[in-house]
């Protein structure tokens, strides 16, 4: 039986790539769009959201 190979696309170019154990920088196509991608999030590009905090008195939905 052959096992059929994943392809992905490369998220900083486009590129497909191949999921598998040889591709080496997976799932980015080289290791230079796997350091492009990592000066995003240095550079602080990529943000992840996050919920506002509240403070330990109230329960969040809760108002005064």
């Amino acid at each position: 039986m052959t096992e059929k190979v994943r392809i992905v696309a490369c998220p900083t170019c486009g590129a497909a790539v191949r999921w598998e154990p040889q591709s080496r920088y997976r799932p980015f196509c080289s290791e230079r769009c796997k350091l492009i991608d990592l000066g995003q999030w240095a550079d602080e590009s990529y943000r992840v959201p996050a919920e506002e905090e509240h403070p330990d008195s109230e329960a969040p939905g809760e108002s005064r």
